[in-house]
């Protein structure tokens, strides 16, 4: 029995590309299961390209989620430095003398 180099081929291929999926942490795919599902069916509504519009709506999805993210990042940062250095108490001014 023969072993076919297209089959040993063929297994190598499948277990690199199974390999990352293997790996225990969290997706980093914020915003592209909304998106994908968005424009999976906008393309399907546009001419029967249901998988191009998911490929775009994914990568617009995770854009959205990357500014958004930045916003709030940014929003934090902001508020943890107005905490951190809070504006000056006005000075306080003498009381005013009655002119006679």
């Amino acid at each position: 029995m023969k072993i076919d180099r297209r089959l040993v081929a063929f297994c190598l291929a499948a277990c690199l590309g199974a390999a990352p999926m293997m790996e225990a942490r969290p997706a980093a795919a914020a915003g592209c299961l909304t998106g994908a599902a968005a424009g999976a069916v906008a393309g399907h509504y546009a001419g029967h390209h249901a998988l191009t519009g998911a490929i775009g709506g994914c990568l617009v999805g995770r854009h959205m989620a990357a500014v958004a993210r930045r916003k709030r990042e940014a929003e934090a940062a902001e508020a943890a430095a107005a905490q951190k250095n809070p504006p000056p108490a006005p000075a306080p001014t003498a009381p005013a003398t009655p002119v006679q």
